[in-house]
């Protein structure tokens, strides 16, 4: 078989095929079959364990009895993508078309996807934050593009004005941002996207916005789009679901909102991949992108709390942590305590004391060695017991 055959290209920019050729899980799978084995308190993947809220919930109920449970139509029904263009005025005073400038994919990964696949391949660059989200490593290995990368800096990871300008040339298609960021829970600063939105303008590049945790944003600060700094809005595709915001990840629903000939472009692609998804759970959706701003807020407060309540054991149990602006993740290290390669750290401490936690080497080269990132989307008790076994670990 070609070692150049799309599925290769894409698992070994994903990292995950080994220098004796062979294929193997993803990191998230790897630590999770831990967690089961050795009933490890899984601080590691990022799905929360809370229920969404009812009045979501109730409505994808509904609409299944009343009978939606066909395809809905190919940009998604009307109700969720007027419920969008609302959300995108609401909170941040961005206009947008929902008949042209809005489309319903399945997540926000498979709007990433469509997003890449459409506008970048062979020959082409596509720049990312580096650490980054594993998932875009992997399309971009599947468009045959070239993965670029500019490096964030601990433990502020914050980008340079000279890695920006390195890593943007003409040879540059698109540039993918994520804030809040994932992996590291980092808010890019606003210089550095005026900086990159320039970059983007002056090499007539689109920029793909990765901004799923725009409603987890703390210490009183508010999000702010990419779409919203000059020059941007008529050059960047703006992702976002609802999977953070409302503690549905299995539902699948997200979309991808731009100009409308940039829409045109994503759509032809999204509807080769799933042609459409989850019918009954997109009006559930527009009920909850709808809520009242107590919800919101209540959310931010929450996930808040619980920030600092993993943020505070942490620090007792003898690690260094990175500051959390925004997201569900904290970025540590464990020099202190004697710990060394994040992958064997995070294998040893499912084990012993029983918590899983994520390696930062597994979303690029360009971290630290040691860093592990853990996540706070967690009831407090879970949050408090994982503490507890940590706190372990300086006897």
């Amino acid at each position: 078989m070609s070692t150049d055959a799309p599925w290769m290209r894409t698992a070994r920019s994903a990292g995950l095929i080994g220098a004796d050729g062979t294929v193997r899980p993803t990191i998230f799978a790897e630590m999770s079959a831990l967690a089961l084995e050795h009933d490890a308190v899984n601080l590691g993947q990022a799905f929360p364990d809370d229920d969404g809220p009812s009045v979501v919930l109730e409505a994808a109920v509904e609409a299944i009895r009343a009978g939606v449970n066909q395809y809905p139509p190919g940009r998604g029904t009307a109700e969720l993508r007027a419920a969008i263009a609302e959300h995108q005025q609401r909170f941040y005073g961005l206009s947008l078309d929902p008949a042209t400038q809005v489309l319903v994919t399945a997540g926000a990964t498979e709007a990433i996807a469509a997003s890449l696949l459409a506008l970048a391949g062979p020959g082409d660059e596509v720049v990312t934050l580096e650490p980054f989200y594993d998932a875009y490593a992997a399309v971009i290995g599947l468009s045959g593009a070239r993965h670029v990368t500019i490096p964030l800096s601990e433990p502020g990871f914050q980008p340079s004005a000279a890695a920006i300008d390195a890593a943007i040339t003409d040879r540059t298609r698109v540039i993918v941002l994520n804030s809040p960021h994932n992996p590291t829970g980092s808010i890019l600063a606003p210089e550095h996207v005026e900086r990159i939105v320039a970059a983007a303008v002056r090499h007539d590049a689109v920029i793909v916005s990765d901004e799923v945790y725009e409603h987890l944003v703390y210490d009183g600060a508010r999000h702010r789009p990419t779409a919203s700094f000059a020059g941007a809005a008529e050059r960047t595709l703006t992702v976002s679901s609802a999977a953070k915001t409302f503690s549905v990840t299995g539902w699948k629903i997200g979309w991808v909102t731009g100009p409308a000939a940039l829409i045109e472009a994503v759509l032809g692609v999204k509807q080769w991949l799933t042609y459409v998804n989850g019918a009954p759970f997109q009006g559930a959706v527009a009920r909850g992108l709808r809520l009242d701003d107590d919800f919101f807020d209540g959310l931010r407060s929450t996930m808040q709390r619980r920030r600092d309540l993993l943020a505070t054991g942490l620090v007792d149990a003898g690690f260094t942590i990175a500051p959390t602006a925004g997201s569900y993740f904290i970025v540590v290290d464990g020099a202190a305590l004697g710990l060394g390669d994040a992958a064997e750290s995070a294998r040893a401490l499912a084990v012993d004391p029983g918590v899983v936690a994520i390696p930062l080497s597994a979303f690029g080269s360009a971290v630290s060695a040691s860093a592990l990132r853990f996540a706070f989307c967690k009831p407090d008790a879970v949050i408090a017991e994982g503490v507890r076994r940590l706190q372990g670990l300086r006897r």
